[in-house]
Formats: C-alpha cells, structure tokens, sequence
C-alpha cells in the first residue's frame, strides 16, 4: 500500500507480523467478514483487502488450525513463561 502525498513521490512501507496460529486464523477470518461487508462501490477497499489476503496462508492451512488448542497451548505458556521449556514462539517484537 503507498502513502500518497500530493507534494511528493509516494512511498512505499513494509511490515513484518509475527502471529501466532491463533492470532493468524482470527485475522484471516476478520479479512474474510470484512471483505463480505464491503459493496461493489467500495472497490479500492475491497482490492487492498484481497491484497491482505494474498499473502496469508491458503484457506486450507487457516482451517488446519485448531483455535481451541492453539488458544489453550498459548495460555499454557503464559502461565508457565517462555523459559519454561516450550520453546517455540520468538519473544514479542516492539512495534
């Protein structure tokens, strides 16, 4: 997506997400509701949630996710903290 500014070139900003299996399969959804919500008239919203939705994993991935035991394993983390042996999550990024 660029920022356009009238007085100068548009430029172009990257993110990097880290998300967790939960956090991957609700944004998924989220897009997914969003992009039904939205009419026909709203075609530049639409593209750039397509464009989103481009780069996640495919819909049978997503659906391979098990939100129940994801939630429960990473509130199992939680409770026992990240040196507790689970060992798999990188630690949070600042933002």
């Amino acid at each position: 997506m660029s920022d356009e500014d009238p007085q100068g070139p548009p430029t172009q900003f990257h993110y990097h997400l880290e998300l967790t299996p939960a956090q991957l399969k609700l944004t998924y959804t989220a897009l997914h509701s969003l992009r039904d919500d939205f009419g026909h008239e709203q075609s530049d919203v639409l593209r750039f949630i397509h464009e989103v939705l481009e780069k996640l994993p495919d819909e049978h991935a997503i659906r391979a996710i098990q939100l129940d035991n994801e939630l429960e394993r990473e509130l199992g983390e939680e409770r026992h903290g990240p040196d507790s042996g689970g060992g798999g999550s990188p630690p949070p990024s600042a933002a």
